[in-house]
């Protein structure tokens, strides 16, 4: 992709600042999200109700998905290219990814809509796709954490490259493309599931486990001890599993009845991690072992799980997401207002700061 990107980045004024390009992608993939939620809230428009979400829906999330890939790829060159690299910079766009990453994939969900008893992915196997693809983006930081070196596989561009095409087809052809076996009773989603598992397990992870081990044989891990090296793993793991018994043993089927707010809830609480982890990494500190995420995440699983909520659960949920929503927007608010501070620079101007 990179001749596109340089052109792309060949018009893009020099008064404007890397951050604004990283902010405006994240703001038009978030746009396209609620706008795919407005019409298919529960994601069972595309299999109950082809119609409902109108055409030009899809063909606008295939261009708003172009043009957050496109800026997300241009805001490094052009940072390089302003002379206005900087550690904000760096956080900002791997800080927006983190959440970027999970909003690409609730958005494809309604292009496949959830399982109608012929059709569709169940909600279960949108929980493990989701899960598998935050995994993937945990590695490569993990690496980074222990290398210093961010790898960054063909997977990320072959991702973007199938959304948009997925929504181009869904576009012209219609959702009903969906909803007819593509090989030996296979549909579409089901052979993109199974090329996700097979790229995860067999390609990307084994990928970050030897470029560590690659770095132990050179010494030049930043981190000796074992303990070390595994700690940022922590967290996100716990994270895991704590929503994992919410799903299995919710009493009132939680992810069924709400996918679209746990869901959002999940990928939420996963950026604030990994941004923590993130930030742990660009400054050579030690990340703490439990996010306090975990904390009240465990104390509304151990209610629900137990009946304690009973029919207050869905209520309970979306109360729970828009506190870690609100608490992770202000987390990110208060982390650039400080770097802004300590760099002394502007986060979305490249005016010189007057020194205080």
């Amino acid at each position: 992709m990179q001749p596109i990107w340089n052109k792309i980045i060949k018009v893009v004024p020099l008064w404007i600042a890397p951050n604004l390009l990283t902010f405006s992608g994240f703001i038009m993939i978030l746009f396209n999200y609620f706008l795919i939620s407005f019409y298919d809230w529960d994601y069972t428009a595309s299999g109950t109700s082809p119609g409902l979400v109108p055409t030009w829906v899809w063909l606008f999330s295939a261009f708003t998905t172009f043009c957050a890939y496109a800026l997300d790829s241009i805001d490094g060159k052009h940072a390089r290219r302003t002379q206005s690299s900087s550690p904000l910079g760096e956080l900002f766009d791997h800080g927006l990814d983190s959440w970027a990453t999970s909003i690409f994939v609730l958005s494809f969900f309604s292009v496949c809509s959830r399982d109608n008893g012929k059709t569709g992915v169940s909600v279960y196997t949108m929980y493990i796709y989701l899960s598998i693809v935050l995994f993937n983006f945990m590695c490569s930081h993990w690496e980074k954490y222990n290398t210093g070196v961010l790898f960054l596989p063909w997977g990320y561009d072959i991702s973007q490259v199938v959304l948009i095409a997925a929504y181009l087809l869904t576009g012209t052809v219609g959702v009903e493309v969906w909803q007819k076996p593509l090989v030996f009773g296979y549909y579409i989603t089901d052979v993109l599931v199974i090329l996700l598992i097979g790229f995860s397990l067999f390609l990307s992870f084994p990928q970050t486990l030897y470029n560590i081990h690659r770095a132990h044989l050179k010494k030049t891990l930043k981190n000796d001890s074992l303990y070390e090296g595994l700690l940022p793993l922590v967290s996100p793991l716990l994270l895991f599993v704590l929503l994992t018994v919410w799903v299995v043993l919710s009493p009132s089927n939680i992810l069924a009845k709400q996918p679209r707010l746990f869901l959002w809830m999940v990928g939420v609480a996963f950026s604030n991690v990994i941004c923590k982890v993130i930030i742990c990494q660009m400054s050579s500190t030690r990340p703490e072992l439990f996010h306090w995420f975990l904390f009240p995440l465990a104390l509304v699983v151990y209610a629900a799980i137990s009946g304690l909520l009973g029919h207050v659960e869905e209520a309970v949920l979306a109360v729970f997401t828009t506190l870690v929503t609100a608490a992770h927007v202000h987390y990110g608010v208060c982390v650039g207002r400080q770097l802004s501070d300590h760099l002394n620079i502007y986060i979305f101007s490249l005016k010189k700061r007057v020194q205080e």
